[in-house]
């Protein structure tokens, strides 16, 4: 007999990070920047505690903001099997700036137990990502000049057809001039690092590879999403501080500057990604308030079977409101259990 087709927990994860996205696509909206994070780690919670699984948080908000839950070691979930890692970012970057600008959006990701990478002290990584014609092409060791050619070389391409994904951060100045230099097409976009890293590894998107440092959190998402898409990455610990520098130093050593590649960062192949857009972007379009309902479009992926899903859904928020938890109105009223 062939094996029995087993639970695809994306689908089960993209409730959790449609809750977050709606939540704080609203407090957007009602100018609620300050709450917003808060308000969408909440709703992203409550969804994943109604998941069965045995979940601990490895990357999670309690990282990022310092908040009191989704923070690492938690446990969510019902406790029952299967016993996963969870990597969760309800509004990735900081809100006061990510809900105003494009490729925001709310991720989660699980594997088995012990298989996602664990950053420690580290808050920020550089990295390169492609997709499967060129995994073996990338080297962090080297310049981002060579890269650029044995990626071209890969691709059957000169340096100029690449179009590279790159933060308009002010860290990239150097970069983004070697990049100029080189003759490759530079798309320089004021966020998404988990986006570019997403659209660099799948085919048919326009971009052929990320050259960025973002934060360390963030790329472990990133390589759940490029692992279900068999494309190559490569990370490298980059702190942005004399006080991060320290610290990776005095637990890493001479490990501080070893290269990771996408399987480092995640080992397993029983891999499941989930992502939906908050603002319109390169990837997803974000959530949309209509006067007869909320519309939300969201990614799912499952590395094993290497299906990739788009999930549009039109949400009736009077409906969900009636049983949930969740307060998608962001007037703060008791709701009764559970998320539709």
């Amino acid at each position: 007999m062939p094996e029995r087709p087993q639970r695809n927990l994306s689908l089960e994860l993209v409730r959790a990070t449609e809750a977050a996205a709606l939540v704080a696509a609203r407090y957007r909206d009602l100018n609620k920047l300050d709450s917003a994070n808060s308000a969408a780690t909440h709703a992203m919670r409550l969804v994943l505690q109604t998941i069965d699984m045995d979940g601990v948080i490895i990357t999670g908000e309690g990282e990022k903001h310092n908040t009191p839950i989704l923070f690492h070691g938690e446990m969510v979930g019902t406790g029952h099997p299967p016993a996963v890692d969870v990597a969760a970012d309800p509004i990735e970057g900081t809100p006061s700036r990510s809900l105003g600008r494009p490729n925001t959006l709310s991720l989660a990701a699980l594997a088995e137990r012990w298989s996602l990478w664990d950053p420690g002290p580290s808050i920020y990584v550089e990295e390169i990502v492609v997709g499967s014609a060129a995994r073996d092409a990338i080297d962090l060791n080297l310049s981002a000049t060579k890269n650029l050619q044995q990626i071209a070389e890969a691709l059957k391409c000169k340096v100029s057809d690449l179009n590279v994904f790159v933060l308009d951060k002010p860290r990239h100045e150097n970069l983004i001039r070697e990049l100029n230099e080189a003759g490759a097409r530079v798309k320089i976009n004021s966020g998404g690092f988990i986006v570019g890293a997403i659209l660099a590894a799948m085919p048919g998107t326009g971009v052929d590879v990320m050259m960025s440092i973002g934060r360390a959190s963030e790329s472990v998402l990133a390589a759940c999403a490029v692992k279900a898409v068999d494309g190559g990455m490569q990370v490298r610990r980059a702190p942005q501080s004399d006080d991060e520098m320290k610290r990776v130093q005095a637990a890493m050593g001479k490990r501080a500057a070893q290269t990771l590649s996408g399987a480092d960062l995640c080992k397993s192949d029983d891999v499941f990604f989930a992502a939906t857009g908050i603002t319109d972007g390169a990837l997803l379009r974000g959530v949309d308030f209509q006067r007869d309902g909320v519309t939300t479009e969201s990614l799912v992926m499952r590395a094993r079977s290497g299906t990739i899903r788009y999930v549009r859904a039109l949400h009736q928020l009077d409906k969900l409101m009636r049983f949930s938890q969740i307060d998608y109105t962001g007037d703060h009223k008791e709701k009764a259990e559970n998320h539709g």
